[in-house]
Formats: structure tokens, C-alpha cells, sequence
């Protein structure tokens, strides 16, 4: 389990599959940020994994603080499946 900022918004929601640096993960939570202020890109703070990690993630059992930290833009990123089911 990682975080991964996204700057700019593929629009995608949570429960998302998409590919980040050739691994595939799915998107447990999205937090859009800058909406407020305007910013000319928002930011997507997303906590992703594997289906395998989505129980770790429901129940809890991580400490997000010490999650790695990906950075990368709207077009690194590629969309297999935009919302979950």
C-alpha cells in the first residue's frame, strides 16, 4: 500500500484501477485538494494497493504517516477502470 499524489485529474473515483510506474493498483480513497483556493491544477491524494492489501485498508491495520509516497502528473498516470464497482 502507497500513496500517490496525482497533479492535475484524470478523472478517476474511488474504487479506480489504474497503472503507476508499471504496477497496477486500485485507488481505496481520494482526497481532492486545491479546489478551494484555485489552483491551476487540483491534487489527488489517493491511497492505492492491491486487492490483496483492501482488507488492511477497510479494517484500518496501517499507519498512513508511514506510507511511501509516489508523486507523479495526470499524464504518468494510466486509467484501466475509472470507478469501482
Amino acid at each position: 500500500m502507497k500513496k500517490v499524489i496525482i497533479r492535475g485529474d484524470p478523472d478517476i473515483g474511488r474504487g479506480a484501477t489504474i497503472e503507476v510506474d508499471g504496477e497496477e493498483v486500485v485507488c481505496f480513497s481520494i482526497d481532492r485538494q486545491s479546489d478551494y483556493h484555485g489552483a491551476d491544477r487540483p491534487q489527488l491524494w489517493c491511497t492505492v494497493g492491491t486487492e490483496d492489501e483492501r482488507e488492511t485498508f477497510e479494517k484500518r491495520q496501517f499507519v498512513p504517516h508511514f506510507l511511501d509516497v509516489v508523486a507523479v502528473d495526470a499524464e504518468a498516470v494510466t486509467v484501466v477502470e475509472e470507478r469501482g464497482a
